[in-house]
């Protein structure tokens, strides 16, 4: 990425997949500068626990991104019910063509278009459909990664790992998950780190890279 304020659009199939899969990244990107948007296409009413409302993912997401930074207004977030994106998929392409004509962005970070959640693989279908011109690289979610072609990394610091950290704990619905442990999300940026010869770090899978003149 160059050293110029740079437009980012974040697709997440389900509310928390952002934060799950490059927290730290994204609070490096809003440390820097960078004009950072976030879509989310589900928040899993049918699959929330019947102790919580229907919509906690709702509230849970609008409080992980002021966490991490991101603008109220640059958080995007739609109603499609979760495990059926591969039946609407012409609705979610539509939708995401809307986010890159009035987005524009210059780097575009989805799930890996190997994920083997239904939600998820649509959604990189998708994603790679739309944005075919642009800057592509998928974030890394280990639990749904079977094939997974670590060609990025991001160097992150304590307190940007710290803030996904809290960002994930945010999702109050979401803490029986194994991945939801501080404890596992630190490990794994100290794994990524080691490859890097840095303290801290998260990867992505590389799509494409475009370097445009203007």
């Amino acid at each position: 990425m160059t050293a110029k304020r740079n437009v980012i659009l974040i697709l997440a199939p389900h509310t928390d997949d952002a934060e799950f899969g490059m927290g730290a990244t994204i609070a490096r990107f809003i440390d820097e500068g960078h004009d950072v948007y976030c879509a989310a296409f589900s928040a899993c009413r049918q699959s929330v626990h019947p102790s919580f409302p229907d919509d906690i993912l709702i509230t849970e997401v609008r409080a992980a991104a002021a966490v991490l930074g991101i603008q109220e207004d640059h958080l995007f977030l739609y109603d499609y019910p979760v495990r059926t994106f591969n039946f609407r998929r012409q609705e979610l392409l539509d939708d995401i063509i809307r986010l890159r004509e009035n987005i524009r962005p210059d780097y575009v970070f989805m799930p890996s278009v190997n994920d083997i959640h239904q939600d998820h693989y649509t959604l990189a279908q998708e994603g790679v459909r739309a944005f075919k011109f642009s800057s592509l690289l998928c974030y890394e979610l280990p639990w749904n990664n079977f094939s997974f072609q670590t060609s990025c990394f991001y160097e992150v610091d304590a307190a940007q790992l710290q803030r996904k950290i809290d960002a994930v704990a945010c999702y109050r619905s979401q803490q029986h998950r194994p991945y939801a442990s501080a404890d596992f999300i630190r490990s794994l940026a100290v794994t990524r780190g080691v490859q890097t010869g840095a303290p801290l770090a998260e990867c992505f899978e590389v799509v494409r890279l475009v370097n445009r003149l203007f």
